[in-house]
């Protein structure tokens, strides 16, 4: 196993919708390994393929809450979502971070209930219910599937703030990334 690179938002694998896994090759669970190590390292809660520069429909979870541990992989998900609010985010409750813009947090309505259907690592289907942080997850990682970043979503007062930082920071150009363990980013 070994730590990949986080790529950083402008980075064209970001922006384009992921190609399915047409199959589980000894590659694609060494893709899987590294994406748990890098996402562990970084801190996070998950962390999909395109992220690490790789374009293919995969992403990884390991999240827990006072009931349960969820962790996993899902290849070539897809998701199901129940209503989302038109209410304004909660900033306490509802804020969110993404590894490909680090140390940002803006708040974003989301579903609170998903079903997320999957395949893992083993070659078997898999259907999780969720709902609260773990549903959160799941669509934040699927929208990285799908070409989006949670900024995409953000109403635009945030909006607005998010494309200041990026410009800020020299982002949203391809190329730019940081490595957990070795570059010191707050994400």
């Amino acid at each position: 196993m070994s730590i990949r690179p986080i790529v950083i938002t402008g980075d064209p694998v970001l922006h384009a919708r992921a190609k399915e896994v047409s199959e589980i090759t000894e590659d694609i669970k060494q893709l899987v390994a590294d994406m748990y190590e890098t996402m562990a390292l970084a801190p996070g809660v998950g962390l999909a393929a395109t992220q690490v520069g790789v374009g293919l429909r995969i992403f990884v979870y390991d999240w827990h809450d006072a009931e349960a541990h969820y962790r996993g992989e899902a290849i070539n998900p897809s998701l199901e979502l129940s209503a989302i609010s038109d209410e304004w985010p909660d900033e306490d409750t509802e804020s969110e971070g993404c590894l490909s813009i680090p140390g940002e947090r803006y708040p974003l309505k989301r579903a609170d209930k998903a079903i997320l259907r999957a395949t893992n690592l083993a070659g078997a289907q898999f259907t999780v219910e969720a709902s609260g942080w773990l549903a959160r997850i799941f669509q934040h990682e699927f929208d990285h599937l799908d070409g989006l970043l949670y900024a995409d979503r953000l109403l635009k007062p945030y909006q607005r703030e998010i494309k200041k930082v990026i410009k800020f920071e020299g982002w949203g150009v391809p190329g730019e990334s940081w490595t957990p363990g070795v570059d010191y980013l707050e994400p």
